[in-house]
């Protein structure tokens, strides 16, 4: 029952990542592939409930970080930079959490 209200919890946060694509180019691509890249491992147990919990709450800060920044229709450099950043930690947080050696 968790693993699919979890799954379709990503399934939603993946289909509002499909909206901003085309505005936020790179940066909506990015949040796309990690929402994927979630959804494995919840699908193939690599991901723990509190796990995927603490992903799923990273993504939401980064989905609206970019919808604050694009209020005005435009993403800034420093904006830009800023989410590149918060994506290069949740990369590294999905790796490690995925390739951690807790029993699901």
């Amino acid at each position: 029952m968790k693993k699919t209200v979890i799954m379709l919890a990503v399934m939603a946060v993946i289909e509002l990542g499909f909206a901003d694509v085309s505005i936020a180019g790179r940066i909506g691509k990015r949040q796309i592939r990690q929402n994927k890249q979630i959804h494995q491992g919840v699908k193939s147990g690599e991901l723990t409930v509190h796990e995927t919990n603490l992903l799923m709450l990273e993504q939401h800060r980064i989905q609206r970080t970019k919808k604050r920044a694009l209020i005005d229709g435009i993403l800034t450099p420093k904006e830009r930079l800023r989410m590149e950043i918060m994506q290069d930690k949740t990369n590294r947080h999905i790796y490690r959490l995925k390739h951690n050696d807790r029993g699901r």
